[in-house]
């Protein structure tokens, strides 16, 4: 599985980049295997802001549906169109073409409550 080390992580499978008080987010490779074959992706909060670990939105594999969580506070800018015509790309390219959201970030503080790549590996045990 592969964990790129200029990315932060959550608890709940989600990944970050930050670029200045943008951040993009995504599930992490790890997430999308335990998933299966995703089938689509509900993300109805552009424009909203969300705070830390609540939902902004569902994904949907051929066995279960999983809720996707907020992993700073901010407002989601951008949902990201191609998933809606091919959500597989999220099984296919997770930490590239199958970003979720874009986000500013309201509260840069919680950057910090984020993991690194090791401290996620060791999260799942990988």
């Amino acid at each position: 599985m592969n964990f790129p080390a200029d990315l932060k992580y959550t608890k709940d499978h989600e990944w970050v980049k930050i670029e200045g008080e943008t951040a993009t987010v995504g599930i992490t490779d790890f997430a999308q295997k335990e998933l299966g074959d995703i089938v689509y992706v509900d993300i109805n909060t552009v424009g909203e802001m969300v705070e830390k670990e609540a939902v902004f939105g569902t994904v949907e594999a051929v066995k279960t549906v999983s809720d996707l969580f907020m992993p700073l506070t901010g407002e989601v800018t951008e949902m990201n169109k191609d998933i809606d015509a091919e959500p597989a790309v999220v099984n296919n390219d997770p930490y590239g073409k199958g970003w979720m959201i874009k986000m500013k970030i309201t509260n840069p503080e919680q950057i910090g409550e984020l993991l690194s790549a090791d401290a996620y590996k060791a999260l799942i045990g990988a």
